[in-house]
């Protein structure tokens, strides 16, 4: 069972919100009652990406995923912000609004940064964290060039959801092998047009809320997160595995774990694994031994 909710953001952008629920009596625990969960997308997502994963969760958990400013049916301010501010704010506000601290975060990429940053900020807010292929180290203005040329490369309008799928699946010059659940990620991010199928974000909005945090390293701010921490990487994904070991490292009570075969969608590549690694950390979470 799912139900709608609108949150009102930091600075008064109207979030679309999710909240994720087992029908009564399906689960141990009512999920009023259980440990709160925010689900975080990471840049173009959105949060229906996080379905399966929310569906399990919310056999013991209080589950809500949103989309975030920008993204999905979430507000698009034309010009923004799009700032690490406004996305840590939302995220905290959403927190606070609907009463589920202490939560756990579980972000993936930007979504990922943004839950650290929030953990590092309000530690009041949160009892854990999942970090899913998001790197503290900066990408630098090279990476923001190669995104820029990668957008003005789609071939949009697309005619179709097939074309969609074949293209982000198959076709696109970024990809070392096709990837049949990519193609599927990016058709849940698009939305029909007159002239065909174009997707529900600005990409220029995209570009300017990336540009807010890859120039910068985040080695400071995960340092200064103190709850138990999963750092999570796709055996393909972007986040390589020295770096990872090193975010462990640096976190105060820091683990790690992989997914065979995953690339970085990590949770919607490879969902059943990707439950396999990050569930005994929240039952650790859930019964104090975390």
């Amino acid at each position: 069972m799912v139900r709608r909710i609108d949150v009102t953001g930091a600075d008064g952008v109207r979030l679309a919100a999710w909240e994720f629920a087992d029908p009564p009596g399906a689960g141990a625990h009512a999920p009023a009652d259980g440990p709160g969960v925010v689900l975080l997308h990471g840049l173009m997502g959105r949060a229906s990406h996080w379905d399966a994963t929310a569906r399990w969760l919310a056999a013991r958990h209080r589950v809500v995923a949103f989309d975030q400013r920008g993204h999905g049916h979430s507000e698009k301010p034309p010009e923004g912000p799009f700032t690490r501010e406004a996305y840590v704010g939302d995220a905290e506000t959403v927190i606070e609004r609907l009463g589920l601290a202490p939560v756990t975060l579980i972000g993936h990429s930007m979504g990922a940064l943004t839950a650290w940053q929030l953990a590092a900020r309000r530690p009041d807010l949160v009892r854990a964290l999942v970090i899913c292929d998001m790197r503290a180290s900066a990408l630098g203005a090279a990476s923001q060039r190669e995104w820029g040329d990668w957008f003005r490369s789609w071939p949009v309008p697309f005619a179709s959801l097939a074309d969609v799928r074949k293209w982000f699946g198959e076709e696109d010059p970024w990809l070392e092998r096709p990837t049949p659940a990519r193609g599927e990620f990016f058709a849940e991010v698009m939305t029909e047009r007159p002239d065909g199928w174009r997707p529900v974000f600005s990409r220029r909005h995209m570009m300017t809320a990336r540009d807010t945090w890859v120039h910068d390293a985040h080695w400071d701010e995960l340092a200064q997160v103190q709850c138990p921490t999963l750092v999570v990487r796709g055996l393909d994904g972007e986040l390589g595995r020295a770096e990872a070991q090193e975010m462990v490292r640096v976190l105060p009570r820091g683990r790690y774990a992989e997914v065979l075969d995953a690339g970085h969608l990590v949770h919607y590549d490879r969902p059943e694994a990707w439950r396999a690694a990050i569930e005994p950390f929240l039952e650790g979470v859930l019964t104090g031994s975390g």
